[in-house]
């Protein structure tokens, strides 16, 4: 007789909001095999556990549909009698049965030997449109020449319908817009008009469209945020910090800070209920004001991701922007510490490092050279935004995807089967080696780890440990248990 019923806690109902400024990685979910009580089953070698309060434990799978799970003490002891292949027993209790079925589908079991699954493609094909090249900002990390040009309505329809020629030839049903600059609400009448015409196109090819604007803020009104909010165009903007943290990185032509403005822009979202989604670069200038930052966020109940500083051509003469592994593993370590404190609904596993997701399993770090295409003002198409001058393709491509696919020239965004050292970390499903483009600046190389590596190992278990905690917080059952 069990002293508390076996309990498997997941993130279920809270799922995170994956976002930013690159193309973020798709998961590599195939559907589950079929498992009869004939089966072998065992715990995979590769499902991390780490131990929380009390009798209970954190459990992450590559095969997880739900992000991390929680197990009290009765239910690691039901687990742990799958250590070696062992067939389901047919006296276990139906509840005992039921936990078992929880265990496979979040990944904590497997048929043993394991039946080969294949994984999943992508839904979602990511385009960036690139409306305008202008800006009220001068941003210290920005890679754009900052010239005035702007995307006529032209080349914004044929991008549409490039991207849709590409979304049907390669099986995607879902289509997401990201509307940037530049700055793109400089031109805000336009972005509305171009958003409907890609609603109906969109609609009449059969897909399913998902629209957001990346901003850094300074012109949001109630108009806009109102019309963004009707529109069903989501927000992102940049905030680096609180005062001069942020100011220190993103500034106006004339040196001026512009924190105040961004954070009017902010609230005035917020009144008009629109929640912006929040993009945070972090350098060695304002990984000290991190932990403060994300007070302010948590305070606002909105979702947010943290990036690392990366280097480009523009930014190379910012040298003390440079970061070294000691002093981002001390400034995120406090970071978690805030987070900890004021733990929040919303899940935060692919939230907190860089290019990660401990939510869900992926075999590439992003979506760049699989499923995603950088649109500039000109209508050249290029694998990256970072690398928007380097165009393989343009709006008259038959299929740009392909052509992107088939580069073997420029950016390479390899597996991390295919990345030495990444291949057998125990980390690799959820961080798949880091951005190639910051791994090959530093290296000159896409085939070996990034740069960042042993702050990503550092920081993951902490990470798992802090979704631990908030799955416990937020699940009314766990106070019980």
């Amino acid at each position: 007789m069990h002293k508390n019923p076996p309990r498997l806690l997941t993130t279920a109902g809270f799922a995170p909001v994956v976002e930013g400024d690159c193309a973020c990685a798709s998961s590599t979910h195939a559907p589950l095999p079929a498992i009869t009580n004939t089966h072998l089953l065992h715990i995979p070698d590769d499902v991390k556990r780490l131990p929380l309060d009390g009798n209970f434990h954190v459990y992450l799978s590559p095969r997880a549909r739900q992000g991390a799970s929680v197990l009290n003490g009765e239910a690691v002891s039901i687990l742990g009698r799958f250590e070696s292949p062992l067939a389901a027993s047919p006296t276990d209790t139906p509840e005992e049965q039921a936990l078992i079925r929880e265990f496979i589908s979040q990944g904590l079991l497997e048929a043993f030997p394991c039946p080969a699954a294949q994984p999943a493609s992508s839904e979602m094909l990511t385009a960036w449109l690139h409306i305008t090249d202008r800006c009220n900002l001068r941003c210290a990390y920005c890679y754009l020449p900052h010239v005035r040009e702007d995307m006529s309505m032209e080349t914004a329809q044929a991008a549409i319908a490039a991207i849709i020629r590409s979304a049907k030839a390669h099986s995607h049903t879902r289509v997401k817009l990201k509307y940037a600059g530049g700055e793109p609400l400089l031109r805000f009448p336009f972005l509305l008009q171009l958003h409907e015409y890609a609603k109906k196109e969109m609609q009449n090819n059969g897909l399913v469209l998902d629209a957001i604007v990346l901003s850094n803020g300074i012109v949001l009104t109630e108009k806009i945020a109102q019309a963004l909010s009707e529109s069903n165009i989501r927000l992102m903007v940049s905030l680096d910090g609180l005062g001069n943290y942020h100011d220190t990185q993103r500034q106006f032509v004339d040196g001026s800070g512009s924190f105040s403005k961004v954070s009017a822009g902010i609230n005035t979202a917020l009144k008009n209920g629109l929640t912006p989604h929040i993009s945070i670069t972090v350098s060695a200038r304002t990984i000290d004001g991190l932990p403060h930052l994300l007070e302010w966020i948590l305070r606002r109940d909105i979702p947010f991701n943290i990036n690392f500083y990366r280097e480009n051509t523009l930014s190379a003469v910012q040298g003390d922007m440079q970061f070294n592994s000691e002093r981002m593993i001390n400034g995120l370590r406090e970071a978690l510490k805030v987070i900890e404190a004021d733990l929040p609904r919303r899940n935060v596993l692919a939230s907190i490092i860089d290019r990660s997701n401990l939510y869900s399993a992926h075999t590439h770090t992003c979506d760049v050279g699989e499923s995603y295409m950088v649109f500039d003002q000109n209508g050249r198409i290029a694998k990256c935004q970072m690398l928007i001058h380097l165009p393989v393709a343009n709006i008259h491509t038959q299929d740009p995807l392909r052509a992107i696919r088939n580069d073997k020239t420029g950016l390479q965004n390899l597996r991390f089967e295919d990345k030495t050292d990444c291949k057998t970390c125990d980390w690799r499903y959820w961080c798949a080696g880091g951005c190639p483009l910051a791994t090959h600046r530093a290296t000159g190389r896409y085939d070996v780890k990034s740069p960042n590596c042993d702050i990503y190992k550092a920081i993951f278990p902490e990470i798992l440990r802090l979704e631990g905690f908030r799955i416990l917080k937020y699940d009314s059952t766990a106070k019980t248990n």
